[in-house]
């Protein structure tokens, strides 16, 4: 509906080129790995999935989900945000249709990263 492996892809590049070259985000880029390259290949999968698409991350990852995979992170307050914050940009500047799909998924990560701060 919001259009598919594609669109996903675009919004997860967006974000990890926003945590990369913003300093906005640089507390939430240093918590992650030098190479972003798998989490660019990985998140596309969980989005699409987690909107209805193709469950094949899910299969490929039994029984997780982000907030299990995130556990042993020290993620605070502030990286939370920054993940929620470069998250909706990502999809405001990618823009998919219908917006109000795409305004129901910004908010539902949103509050998930925001579960997430211990």
């Amino acid at each position: 509906m919001i259009g598919g492996a594609p669109v996903f892809e675009a919004i997860a590049n967006r974000f990890y080129d926003l945590m990369e070259q913003d300093p906005a985000y640089a507390e939430l880029r240093a918590m992650h790995a030098e190479d972003l390259e798998p989490m660019r290949r990985s998140l596309p999968r969980f989005l699409a999935g987690w909107a209805g698409g193709p469950r094949d991350w899910f299969e490929a990852n039994p029984g997780k989900c982000m907030m299990s995979l995130h556990k042993d992170f020290p993620i605070d307050r502030m990286t939370a945000e920054q993940w929620a914050e470069a998250m909706a940009r990502a999809i405001a500047e990618v823009a998919p249709e219908p917006a109000n799909i795409a305004q129901a998924m910004t908010d539902v990560l949103t509050r998930m990263a925001r579960g997430m701060a211990r």
